[in-house]
């Protein structure tokens, strides 16, 4: 199918931003003794042999250089610097001088990743970046300090096995069996809250970077300049801009692409999402009816379609009204002032009553405010508008987290999202934690088995699942089988090196397994996590501002005016 014809059509100038989605977590850090011996290793042993990405002849070669620096400017020196080839094995390892620079000379031409690291510092990555023929590039690269941690004395350092009070991937310790006002219901509460907002902006996706001079976007900038006959370059910097906000920006790279390869469904979905983040509702909804068509000619799934087209027609067709109530509800239980969110949500709700988003306010709401049975039953409400739709699902996972025992409709309504969309990770993950909180206990052998399957299958489904994989290794772990454990949280770390249950548990079977160096360098890392997780939720909740509002009507809102 051609979507070129109408990808192509003028557009409107003005536009809204969407929010970029949220980026991984960055590697684990490591000390700068130990990198400059990896580093050395590594540079020792691919002397002599062919490495992907440099050439052994330095005719028709490019190179790259450039330095590492701090926030401020400052040049940093052994600072270790990896450069991946796209579609190599290994990567090639420089490290910087005393002047803080590096140089990778003799590269083919091709794609490229650079990242830096140093010990006391976050790592630094690139972005995707392609490296001319004959062509000299240079890259500097931010390291961020990390904020000094203080040193724990013997006495109060993390002991073994002394149990520390969290969730683990969803599945409450019996030592934390939550309330409201534990840690544990405070963070699911401010998740609903945060998910809630998100609704509010549409098929907006959230972003955690903070810096507003996005590196990735820099090089492939470069690289649409230097290649614009390039549909992969086009794509990836179009995804990106959307991705971080900018639809508009991000238009002339996906339209291109569409030139480019008109039959690609994953770039013409990406120019949906730039005109609906234009407001060119229009032209959104042309492309995916054309996308429709195509999909039910070649017999695909289309529901992630039909849900976005919903949106569509809604932004096309709903009242202004609908969208004011919405923010100022959504607004309100961010600043937790759960009982007037209520009221607001309760009022659209009544105005709008097919509106899944008014019903998932409203269950937020409620769970903030201290009812889970409200909760679930609203939650269940907008999954019955529209079973195909996976976000009331997405929500109803949330409130397992917390609860020691799950309700049998939240057990029913994750089952028929499993039911519905097999092929989704977060369908298949969701429905093993609930089926593992309702298991007898560690005798129940087939409930066991059916957890891991699904577990399994979400992983393999979406292989940076960290929380997939932290929860099979808890189940590997009450089976006594240690070594199945320990790769399930290595690689939970891999793909989360910030998930903090993830490395106390890694130290308590390292522990059993008699490998006690290694028990304690996990726990270390736990308690250093552990503290920058709390000074960050502290710092979080002490920026929230307090403010002063005057919703209710004369009337009770509980009966909310036409």
């Amino acid at each position: 199918m051609d979507f070129s014809t109408v990808a192509l059509l003028p557009r409107p100038m003005d536009g809204s931003k969407l929010t970029a989605h949220f980026s991984r977590y960055l590697g684990t850090r490591m000390s700068t003794c130990t990198l400059v011996t990896l580093a050395m290793l590594a540079l020792f042993s691919v002397q002599g042999r062919p490495v992907y990405g440099q050439s052994a002849s330095p005719q028709d070669s490019g190179t790259l250089q450039g330095s590492v620096r701090d926030p401020c400017g400052q040049l940093l020196a052994s600072a270790i610097v990896y450069l991946q080839a796209q579609g190599g094995s290994q990567p090639v390892i420089a490290q910087t001088d005393s002047a803080g620079t590096y140089r990778f000379p003799s590269l083919r031409r091709g794609m490229y990743v650079l990242r830096a690291k140093l010990a006391g510092y976050s790592d630094a990555t690139s972005g995707s970046f392609v490296i001319g023929e004959n062509e000299t590039k240079s890259i500097i690269l931010a390291l961020k300090p990390l904020k000094a941690e203080t040193t724990s004395s013997p006495a109060t350092a993390t002991e073994f096995f002394d149990e520390p009070s969290f969730t683990v991937a969803g599945v409450t310790d019996t030592t934390n069996l939550g309330g409201h006002g534990s840690d544990t219901i405070v963070r699911t509460k401010e998740a609903l809250a945060k998910d809630t907002v998100s609704l509010g902006k549409g098929l907006q996706a959230r972003s955690s970077k903070a810096s507003s001079v996005n590196q990735s976007e820099i090089v492939l900038q470069e690289a649409a300049a230097h290649e614009p006959g390039n549909f992969d370059v086009n794509h990836k910097l179009g995804k990106l801009l959307v991705e971080e906000g900018k639809p508009r920006e991000a238009l002339p790279y996906l339209e291109r692409a569409s030139k480019l390869n008109p039959s690609s469904y994953a770039n013409a979905y990406q120019l949906t999402l730039a005109y609906v983040g234009s407001a060119d509702y229009q032209r959104a909804r042309a492309l995916v009816q054309a996308l429709l068509t195509t999909q039910l000619r070649e017999a695909r799934g289309n529901a992630e379609l039909h849900h976005l087209l919903g949106n569509i027609e809604g932004k096309l067709g709903n009242p202004v009204e609908a969208v004011r109530e919405y923010q100022l509800a959504a607004e309100l239980l961010m600043h937790r002032a759960a009982q007037p969110a209520i009221e607001v949500f309760t009022k659209g709700n009544r105005l709008f009553p097919h509106s899944i988003r008014m019903l998932l306010g409203l269950g937020s709401a409620w769970y903030a405010h201290g009812s889970y049975d409200q909760a679930v039953q609203h939650f269940c409400e907008a999954s019955d508008l529209n079973p195909a739709d996976s976000t009331p699902y997405l929500f109803m996972s949330r409130l397992q987290t917390t609860e020691t025992i799950p309700s049998d409709t939240l057990v029913e309504k994750l089952e028929q999202f499993v039911r519905l969309q097999p092929e989704t990770a977060q369908a298949n993950y969701s429905y093993a934690l609930i089926l593992w909180k309702r298991r007898k206990g560690p005798e129940d052998s087939g409930t066991s088995a059916q957890v891991e399957s699904l577990l399994q299958k979400a992983v393999h489904l979406d292989p940076e699942l960290a929380v997939g994989y932290l929860q099979l290794g808890v189940l590997y772990s009450e089976r006594k089988d240690f070594r199945k454990a320990i790769l399930s949280y290595q690689k939970t770390v891999e793909a989360d090196p910030r998930l903090e249950e993830a490395h106390y548990r890694m130290g308590q079977v390292y522990k059993l397994t008699g490998e006690n160096l290694k028990a304690r360098q996990q726990l270390e890392i736990f308690d250093q996590l552990s503290r920058k997780r709390a000074g960050e939720v502290e710092r979080e909740r002490r920026e929230i501002q307090q403010f002063v509002y005057k919703l209710r009507d004369p009337t009770p809102s509980a009966q909310p005016q036409q």
